[in-house]
């Protein structure tokens, strides 16, 4: 994860690209370990003391284990499980009542939880759908012991080819198992009731009766069943249900639900769906020739992404009003906005590690980053109010690998001290010393601390050299000893220096920490 804040100051830092000038490297995090995109990133003073933090809804490795992380600064304030994948978070204002903190809602699976000071407060699921009538007669047929686990494969994956209505998420898992697996499964569900249950695919936020910025806000879902649900923000009832000829998968809104709204919709079919209050179907359509990849609503102008590398601008009628080609695929879309100025961006996250914001159609900026940008997020994080979150996709890669590495290393550096006879703790009495270390990065510079504790009951060490055997062509330290402070019996003493690994070819050896004596003690 890296993080970037603007300035107004021209910079003249060593390399000359074009954002050195715009933007401050606040903090990079090749370790971060975090798997998102911009849907799941929301920046929110969540405890209403003026610090706001990062909501990151988190896949998980290999999409295993999601997460929601709540990240203050570089570290990881708060850590909780979902049971599933998220799609989408978003920050909001459930009531007019103080203190005016916002909610945080992460939509996942059929569900969307909301947490208030970061704890539990509510979940919100959405009605369960009729499940498929040929289904459920072949899953009561099983039941009755009419039909053996054979013939019920066979007829789910005759419905599931031809069916309008989606089979269940058991025949689904049913048809998913192994021959062998198959009979267990049936005896197992047979006798449970068949639920077809729809899923989230993503969400906003729209103001209810105000345009402020702190004014109450309501969720708005779109649904993998073709719709879209508007939640009240205090009794999390359905205030208007509408209906798509596609799947949605992303949302911008404008106005305000007891006024007048704007809702526009990308779908999985192609095509873009303009909503208005008190509209139960589209109003507009506008028609893409490829699958859009992201839509940003700036000023006015719906700015969409698209496949073949091109942003698009259009207006809420459907009239294109201009075409930029990008160097490269987008991976990811946002809205930059800067309250103070009056400015509305939107950056595009690009294959080739750029981020570029445009106003329109004029580039205001290019970052440049180490690898394929995923997600992206600007605003107020801690206390500084333009701040530009990038996650990249090397980062899992390059912690793994690294990971990996200096799990290996510390291996080997283990056997080879068992094997040398290394201790750590002296064998006489008349140095009565006590020595072990810890490395800590992951490379090429690491920080090596030697922990030293005189384990004598009275008397004190004075005079101690700690020196460092270590081969040169490996290793650069900056000193190859130093001077030990006065060793009171019982204390630890902390000594820090740093290692340069000077291969590039991971090839490690010993390095010796030899405790001695000054000259004339």
């Amino acid at each position: 994860m890296a993080a970037a804040s603007s300035s107004d100051s021209e910079g003249d830092r060593a390399e000359s690209s074009e954002a050195s000038s715009k933007w401050l490297d606040a903090h990079y995090d090749p370790m971060a370990n975090i798997h998102t995109f911009s849907a799941c990133l929301v920046l929110a003073d969540l405890h209403g003391d003026g610090e706001y933090k990062l909501a990151v809804g988190d896949l998980g490795p290999s999409g295993r284990q999601p997460c929601l992380k709540v990240l203050k600064g570089p570290t990881v304030l708060a850590e909780s499980a979902l049971p599933a994948l998220p799609a989408a978070a978003a920050a909001f204002l459930m009531g007019q009542h103080e203190p005016r903190t916002p909610a945080l809602a992460l939509a996942s699976g059929p569900c969307v939880y909301v947490y208030k000071n970061l704890r539990p407060y509510f979940k919100f699921s959405l009605p369960q759908l009729p499940p498929n009538p040929l289904e459920q007669d072949l899953w009561n047929q099983a039941k009755e012991d009419q039909i053996d686990h054979l013939t019920l494969k066979e007829m789910l994956e005759g419905i599931r080819e031809k069916a309008e209505v989606p089979l269940s998420v058991q025949s689904l898992r049913f048809l998913q198992l192994e021959l062998s697996e198959m009979e267990a499964f049936v005896n197992q569900h047979k006798s449970k009731p068949i639920k077809r249950q729809a899923v989230i695919t993503t969400m906003t936020t729209l103001k209810k009766n105000m345009a402020d910025e702190d004014a109450m806000s309501c969720l708005v879902l779109g649904t993998e069943n073709k719709e879209l649900l508007v939640l009240d923000p205090e009794a999390f009832t359905i205030l208007a249900k509408m209906s798509l000829p596609g799947v949605p998968v992303f949302l911008e809104v404008s106005g305000q639900f007891d006024v007048a709204f704007r809702l526009a919709a990308a779908c999985r079919n192609g095509n873009i769906y303009i909503l208005r209050r008190d509209c139960k179907r589209p109003k507009y359509c506008i028609e893409l020739s490829t699958q859009p990849v992201g839509l940003v609503l700036a000023h006015k102008v719906l700015v969409v992404g698209s496949t073949q590398d091109n942003l698009h601008g259009f207006t809420h009628k459907g009239k294109r009003l201009w075409t930029v080609h990008m160097p490269a695929a987008i991976l990811t879309m946002n809205l930059l906005e800067q309250r103070s100025r009056g400015l509305q961006a939107v950056m595009a996250g690009l294959a080739n590690g750029e981020v570029r914001i445009y106003h329109d159609k004029a580039l205001l900026n290019v970052i440049r980053t180490p690898d394929a940008v995923t997600s992206l997020c600007f605003g107020r994080y801690g206390r500084e109010d333009n701040t530009l979150i990038v996650t990249t996709r090397a980062m899992h890669r390059t912690f793994q690998t690294d990971l990996y590495l200096l799990r290996l290393r510390a291996a080997r550096a283990y056997v080879r001290a068992l094997e040398s006879s290394l201790n750590p703790v002296s064998a006489t009495a008349r140095e009565p010393l006590k020595l072990h270390a810890v490395v800590q990065g992951l490379g090429p510079t690491f920080k090596l601390t030697l922990h030293l504790q005189n384990t004598s009951t009275a008397r004190p060490i004075l005079g101690l050299l700690v020196c460092f055997l270590y081969n040169e062509v490996l290793y650069a330290l900056p000193r190859a000893f130093f001077k030990v402070p006065l060793l009171v019996p019982g204390l630890n003493y902390p000594l820090e220096t740093f290692v340069e690994s000077l291969s590039d070819k991971g090839i490690s050896d010993i390095i010796k920490v030899q405790p001695a004596q000054a000259c004339g003690k």
